[in-house]
């Protein structure tokens, strides 16, 4: 098995996006099974032509949504996905809500902007 991520540096994506999505949808599909170690920040910046920095911003998105996790300096590895990407994106549903209420929206209409972003994003 191995990690396969194409970076297009003419895309209108940053590259760290590009690589935090990629292996977050490989993780999430099964072709990158749980505890496959990735490789470290540095090789893999030298190996996709990008900065250490990139990678290692990729990586710190990816723990905080709980795709990969670090094991000090045994290296990271994708974590026990299960229900990862339903409780993350239900961290964030809240996290707005709470956000719109405190700027004295309504539910109706935090709902109605939620509805609008959605639909913007996957209508791509």
């Amino acid at each position: 098995m191995t990690l396969k991520i194409a970076v297009d540096p003419d895309s209108g994506i940053a590259p760290y996006e590009q690589l935090r999505t990629q292996i977050s949808e490989q993780a999430r599909s099964g072709v990158l099974p749980v505890g496959y170690r990735l490789p470290t920040v540095r090789g893999f910046a030298e190996e996709l032509g990008l900065a250490a920095n990139t990678v290692a911003k990729a990586y710190r998105a990816l723990e905080a949504d709980g795709v990969i996790e670090t094991r000090g300096r045994n290296g990271t590895f994708v974590a026990a996905a299960g229900d990862t990407a339903d409780r993350g994106a239900a961290a964030a549903a809240r996290a707005y809500a709470e956000q719109t209420r405190r700027l004295g929206l309504s539910g109706a209409r935090a709902l109605e902007l939620a509805e609008d972003a959605v639909r913007a994003v996957f209508s791509d």
